[in-house]
């Protein structure tokens, strides 16, 4: 298709996935882009998932969320901003594996070209590094990341540096090391032209790594919630917002802990329940028992509380199956382990703790000292005394893969596997570990075979997608244990290989090591359904029975009956009490009959029938809460936004960015005038001239609202002067309310813009910051400042109206118009 008739995404429908590494304001930026090059712009459905069967390709940096085995099934490509950056570059849409978040393509990303290798290595090299996600490159162009070379002789090389290339010029030997391990390993140790494995021995000292990968998974049943429990101190966890969670027995949690955890879920917008078929995630302890049988057949998701605890630290989604101390560990361990005593050398910190628990939780022995009846020495790097002296006592010595992939795959790997015993010289294994996921048919296949005749449709159409996903993922290579490229066309090991160092003398071996201290298939559904609006008419129709008033002449119906029920097990409990011995005094009064649980909160502004009536207000509010119904306030979780119609106020903009269902303030009108609930979905506010004035959709603003879940405004500057009309408070309740980090902004303000890099794809213009400011002499007086301190920081600076703030909390878009700047740049 030409460019000049519709661009290069003519025939294209993005979709975009907000995550910490794709803000909503990049995405924006990101989506005009693709629409002035023909994209389509597809927004997400009313609950804020991804309309697949409208898109060809999703914009999303991770992999964690929770469509993304569904776009495997159907095999939409996921794709990185980068492909973005690369096509509009080439003028020509890119390929799409290249870019792919998968973890197991190592290589993604990767734009290698091969100088002064032989034939047989260089093609052995690039046909494994585009197995694995790579691209090869002809030459070292602006795109190329690495030039795989022995030398800087090479004239590739030479001209590449005459002409400033940013890349990196790597010896084939990190190529080689990363097909082995099936994981990419820094390239520091290989880099031209001093690289650290030619001039240092691999006995030499070698710093233990830090590992982001292990942060809130190095155990499986943490003993402390690392949070407070004070949600007022902290926004809402809104990554539970529509969830229901089911807490097991098996955890055994303490009251006060399951009280802090509910506090926390329902903050953010989730519920506890107390059976398993009215949940959506489980959490247990251990991979038994029906409710964990019962859940995992019917392809919901299952964690730990380890896993709890991560979703509320980073209050971002991730599978429980992505990393293996998220999940429920066997009880009992993994066949083969019972009878192993294993020990660690050269881990530490997070890294050393994870291997414990994950030994423990394979069912072996962990020590922590290294003795003749040890049967595993499992260490990062094969220099220290223990691995000396492993051999000479027959203790078998690996790598850490050894025992995470005998973890996810529930059964004992062969030790002789070459990956599992291969130790690059100047590299600590710990960088790479905590990479390992399970597969979810694998667990399937032990711990909860079968289950069709009693599975919902809804649960046998999820299962149809985790097989079809399964069958269209990426062939993983090496990261799963083949053999390479490399070692099938038999390279030849003396070009690629250190030559080979003198050992020294080896000292009598030191085997007690010192104790290092320390403290301390994913689910394929697209939850896409109102649960409120599924549940209503059911709530209604049991009111309406209740409420209803006996006829003449009938014995037992309506409100009578269930009146007559309830004193009848108010009596029976009363009657068990005495027979039991209780001779507590009676109450004077009659108790009140306890409240049903709360089905629906809403948030109600500008509601006309409370205005000056404070008395009506109480007794209305009573009413509603009688059926089951909470008027809460702003700021809380609250699953219905009622309005009479599309207000600006800071309650509704606030209760907005919430992503619940906003509904007309009749709907309350109307329980209160007849005592039983409507279909809320005859309700839906619409309000044509609001949003015409506003340029909003209204049920489009609320489906963004619903994919960012109260962060639309994260990573963005919001500065305000103090002198701003209505003052400065309300803008920042809008702002936090949407993740926005808010500042005041004054003459003597010691605020300053940390500087960014330069490194931003070179067709983005720098990331915009804002000041919200008035038009008085005062408030003029601080632009020029503002600017210099932007600038500085490499950012663009945007003195505006306070109502673009306004605006992009209706729109829940990061949008801008130029119509917002008040000092005319």
């Amino acid at each position: 298709m030409p460019d000049d008739v519709e661009g290069i995404f003519g025939d294209c429908a993005f979709a975009f996935v907000p995550s910490d590494s794709l803000a909503p304001n990049l995405i924006h930026s990101l989506g005009t882009i693709l629409i002035e090059n023909g994209a389509e712009i597809v927004e997400p459905r009313r609950d804020g998932s991804i309309p697949i069967d409208r898109v060809t390709h999703i914009i999303s940096n991770t992999i964690d969320f929770p469509q993304y085995v569904e776009t495997q099934a159907v095999m939409i490509p996921v794709i990185t901003t980068q492909w973005i950056t690369v096509s509009i570059s080439r003028r020509k849409q890119a390929q799409v594996r290249p870019f792919s978040p998968d973890p197991a393509m190592i290589f993604s990303e990767v734009v290698v070209t091969c100088a002064d290798l032989p034939q047989m290595d260089k093609e052995s090299i690039l046909g494994a590094v585009m197995a694995l996600g790579g691209q090869e490159s002809k030459d070292a162009s602006k795109l190329c990341t690495h030039i795989c070379a022995l030398s800087m002789d090479h004239p590739k090389v030479v001209a590449a540096l005459e002409r400033n290339w940013k890349g990196k010029i790597v010896l084939p030997h990190w190529f080689d090391d990363c097909f082995k391990l099936g994981k990419r390993i820094d390239e520091r140790p290989y880099l031209l032209p001093d690289p650290d494995i030619l001039k240092r021995g691999a006995d030499e000292d070698l710093d233990i790594p830090m590992n982001k990968n292990l942060v809130g998974a190095s155990s499986a049943n943490p003993e402390f919630l690392p949070l407070s429990s004070d949600t007022s101190s902290r926004p809402p966890v809104t990554v539970f917002q529509d969830k229901s969670i089911l807490l097991c027995k098996d955890l055994k949690l303490t009251a006060r802990l399951e009280n802090a955890l509910k506090d926390i879920i329902e903050y953010g917008g989730g519920r506890l329940v107390e059976d398993v078929d009215e949940c959506d995630t489980l959490i247990c302890r251990y991979r038994d028992g029906d409710e964990y049988v019962r859940a995992s057949q019917a392809c919901k998701d299952v964690g730990n509380l380890s896993w709890l605890y991560f979703l509320i630290v980073r209050n971002e989604w991730t599978s429980p199956l992505r990393r293996l101390l998220h999940y429920p560990i066997p009880r009992g361990g993994i066949p083969g382990f019972q009878d192993k005593r294993i020990t660690v050398s050269n881990y530490g910190g997070e890294a050393r703790i994870y291997l414990e628990n994950l030994i423990k939780a394979c069912g072996a022995e962990f020590t922590r000292t290294m003795k003749t009846d040890n049967t595993h020495l499992i260490t990062a790097r094969n220099s220290s005394e223990k691995c000396k002296a492993a051999p000479e006592w027959g203790i078998t010595v690996v790598n850490h893969l050894w025992i995470e992939e005998s973890y996810a795959k529930c059964e004992m790997q062969p030790v002789n596997v070459k990956k599992y015993n291969h130790f690059p010289s100047r590299t600590n294994l710990g960088e790479i570990i905590g990479q390992t996921s399970f597969n979810e048919s694998r667990l399937r296949d032990l711990y909860y075979p079968g289950g069709e005749r009693t599975m919902s449709p809804s649960a046998k159409r999820k299962r149809k997608i985790l097989e079809a996903a399964e069958n269209n993922a990426y062939s993983h290579g090496p990261a799963e244990g083949e053999e390479t490229p490399a070692s099938r066309k038999n390279r030849r090991d003396a070009q690629l290989v250190t030559p080979a160092r003198s050992r020294p003398a080896r000292a009598d071996k030191e085997n007690e090591t010192p104790m290092i201290m320390s403290s301390g298939g994913r689910s394929a559904k697209s939850k896409a359904m109102d649960k409120l609006s599924s549940i209503a008419p059911d709530i209604a129709l049991y009111e309406k029975e209740k409420k209803r008033t006996s006829k003449p002449g009938t014995p037992f119906g309506g409100k009578k009956a269930a009146e007559l029920t309830e004193k009848e097990k108010g009596s029976a409990k009363k009657a068990v009490a005495r027979k039991d011995g209780d001779d507590e005094e009676r109450p004077a009064k009659k108790s009140r009959p306890s409240l049903p649980g709360i089905e629906m909160r809403i948030i109600l502004t500008g509601f006309p029938r409370w205005v000056d009536n404070q008395t009506k207000e109480d007794q209305d509010r009573r009413k509603l809460r009688d059926l089951g119904i909470q008027i809460v306030q702003e700021g809380h979780p609250c699953d219905y936004l009622a309005a009479p119609h599309v207000v600006r106020t800071v309650k509704f903009l606030c209760a907005l960015a919430r992503g619940p269902t906003v509904i007309s303030s009749s709907f309350v009108d109307q329980i209160l005038e007849t005592g039983k609930i409507p279909a809320v979905e005859k309700f839906i506010l619409k309000d044509d001239d609001a949003e015409a004035k506003y340029n909003i959709n209204l049920q489009q603003s609320v489906a963004r609202a619903k994919a960012h879940r109260g962060k639309l405004l994260r990573n963005v500057g919001i500065y305000c002067t103090d002198k701003v009309r209505n003052g400065p408070d309300s803008y920042r309740t809008i702002a936090e309310a949407n993740g926005a980090t808010f500042k005041i902004y004054r003459a003597r303000s010691g605020s300053t813009i940390k500087p960014t890099t330069a490194e931003q794809d070179n067709f983005l213009p720098p990331d915009p910051v804002y000041l919200l400011s008035g038009n008085s002499a005062e408030e003029k007086q601080l632009w020029p400042r503002f600017r210099e301190m932007a600038e500085k920081g490499h950012m663009e600076p945007r003195i505006v109206s306070p109502d673009w703030l306004l605006d992009v909390a209706m729109a829940q878009q990061v949008r801008f118009d130029k119509k917002f700047l008040i000092d005319g740049e």
